[in-house]
């Protein structure tokens, strides 16, 4: 039993392929970090948050991993770029803000906003709300709204903006792609599980 292990475990996708053991559980919170780093670099410029694949990350680890090891591995996000590795979104030149600069962003609160919205999915999708496509979508636009509930606040702080212009920099022009994404994560993720249980059968009758 892992330390980031509930002590009556739910099944989540990772335990329907992997096996749950304090290795495997280091190994995929390293893995959903590494994933929302490499979809933070998804970029469509905008000021002065950029729209990023990384919600898409946020949501797809949640539910893949459960609460402990999904709002641990985007609490590993944060602090390996805290730390100075370039993996937030970088800025229109190329360049990534790390430590005490990526503090000061616009955006740092939504980065924030990731681990508890990681955790959220991943206790709906202990309960299985993962499964299926309706009740996996209001999954992840929970979570998505989560992300915001901690982005907003922030921005509005860095910045000194009012609730207009905060909504007007930090809301509105990401709803239609943060629907996507909460669409394509609510398709795969029952996909997903059709193809575990598929190998899981196939492994049996080995």
């Amino acid at each position: 039993m892992s330390a980031l292990t509930p002590a009556t475990p739910r099944l989540v996708l990772a335990d329907r392929v992997f096996p749950r053991t304090r290795v495997f559980d280091v190994v995929l919170v390293v893995a959903g970090a590494a994933l929302t780093a490499l979809l933070a670099q998804v970029v469509v410029p905008l000021y002065p948050v950029p729209v990023t694949g990384q919600t898409l990350a946020v949501l797809l680890v949640g539910a893949t991993l459960g609460v402990a090891r999904g709002a641990s591995s985007l609490a590993l996000y944060a602090v390996l770029g805290l730390a100075g590795l370039p993996v937030f979104a970088p800025q229109d030149d190329g360049s990534h803000l790390t430590g005490m600069l990526a503090l000061a962003t616009p955006s740092f609160g939504y980065i924030l906003g990731f681990i508890p919205a990681a955790a959220l999915v991943g206790w709906a999708s202990e309960r299985t709300w993962d499964r299926g496509f309706l009740k996996a979508l209001v999954t992840f636009a929970g979570g998505s709204l989560v992300v915001f509930a901690f982005g907003l606040p922030w921005l509005a702080a860095v910045l000194g903006t009012d609730l207009a212009t905060t909504l007007d920099y930090g809301l509105w022009p990401f709803l239609i792609g943060g629907a996507i994404k909460a669409v394509i994560a609510a398709a795969l993720l029952p996909l997903a599980w059709w193809g575990a249980g598929k190998l899981a059968a196939a492994r049996d009758a080995e």
